[in-house]
């Protein structure tokens, strides 16, 4: 029987990230999926790179993952498209939350830049004036199509690296044996490795559940909605508003914050979690989002399949504010769920050589990359 140096369980950015790594460190890894292809987090959020929003911790991660981005997408076409993000201040205390955002990122080494209401308006014409008081604009960030980047990312893995690669493959145990890691798929398979790693994402059934049970982790569940191909509308960035500036982690950390109150008028929207951004696909549709309620992990099923019209009126009614988008093209939504939790990722060593990974949040996507180079570093060292 072939043993592996790693076998990684789960395919999503995290898990696919791992593998990444410890291929390029010319590793014999093993990566096994669930499903015929990944369908869970990594492909129902928003597709937004942005290490501006991350708190000083993450997002060293986050910025190592654009240049790994940066080298990615000089290889092939990943999806990868570097067109910034910009965060809109719409009235005084996001104006100051913005300044001193700069004042930490410049500390940071980490590139904006503060756009008056005019140059606003001269760059990102298609925001309605009223809404703009200033913004912030990093030009170094990404917005990527979910939906394709981990397929393509699988693939030169696979091609590139020398991963294997089996979907269609539940592993229903993983135990240390004999010195060996033996994991046992629902397929009655059996493969060794030196070392496990689970990246189970919000699915605590199959492994460990009693872990999962007690970790702490909980699930968010967010609605979005994609509209028709509008050409009228050049965004030219990822668009994150006053919602965003109000939510976002490294905006928190900046001195004003404690002292941010929430107007009348935004109260419901807190609520609902519901913070407007906009990403514009290369069709010219543009993707609207998003939403956030929570369960415990015993409780997921409680969040639902569907979607909440009521909340997507909510977020139609805010981004009109802000975008002058149609109501009547509108003509998908979804929603879609990521484990999180409060340490801000669920790291589980199960023995020496088994552990689990899980729990990253809405900055998978962002700091996948970078987290899992470190942390595969450390495991290899």
């Amino acid at each position: 029987m072939k043993k592996y140096d790693l076998i990684v369980v789960g395919a999503g950015i995290m898990g696919t990230f791992h593998a990444f790594h410890a291929a390029k460190m010319g590793k014999k890894v093993l990566l096994l999926e669930k499903d015929n292809r990944p369908v869970g987090s990594t492909i129902q959020n928003f597709g937004q790179v942005v290490p501006s929003g991350l708190d000083t911790y993450w997002q060293k991660f986050g910025i190592r993952s654009l240049e790994i981005f940066d080298e990615l997408q000089a290889e092939a076409d990943f999806t990868l498209v570097k067109n910034g993000s910009v965060y809109i201040a719409s009235d005084e205390d996001e104006l100051n939350l913005i300044n001193e955002v700069a004042e930490l990122h410049n500390n940071a080494g980490y590139t904006q830049e503060i756009l008056s209401k005019t140059a606003t308006k001269v760059h990102f014409p298609d925001i309605n004036s009223d809404y703009i008081k200033s913004s912030i604009f990093y030009p170094k960030e990404y917005s990527v199509n979910s939906s394709e980047f981990i397929y393509k990312l699988i693939d030169y893995c696979v091609e590139k690296l020398g991963v294997v690669y089996k979907s269609y493959t539940a592993v229903i145990n993983v135990e240390e044996q004999n010195g060996d890691v033996k994991v046992e798929t629902a397929g009655s398979e059996v493969f060794l490795a030196e070392k496990t790693i689970i990246c189970s994402g919000y699915v605590f059934n199959l492994l460990f559940p009693e872990i999962y049970q007690n970790s702490g982790l909980i699930v968010s569940k967010l609605q979005m909605m994609k509209t028709l191909p509008l050409k009228q509308f050049n965004l030219k960035a990822n668009i994150l508003t006053g919602l965003t500036i109000r939510r976002y982690e490294s905006f928190e950390e900046c001195p004003s914050f404690v002292k941010l109150k929430t107007p009348d008028h935004l109260l419901e929207l807190k609520n609902w979690g519901i913070h407007i951004l906009f990403k514009q696909l290369p069709d010219g549709s543009i993707i609207v989002g998003d939403s956030h309620e929570y369960a415990g992990v015993s409780g997921v099923e409680n969040l639902g399949l569907g979607v909440n019209d009521y909340i997507n009126d909510l977020m139609k009614n805010e981004a009109e504010l802000i975008l002058n988008i149609p109501r009547n093209s509108y003509a998908q939504t979804w929603a879609g769920y990521y484990a999180q939790h409060p340490d801000g990722i669920f790291e589980h060593k199960i023995s020496e050589n088994i552990e689990i990974r899980t729990g990253i949040g809405g900055k998978g996507m962002t700091t996948s990359a970078g987290y899992a180079e470190a942390k595969i570093n450390q495991l290899f060292r």
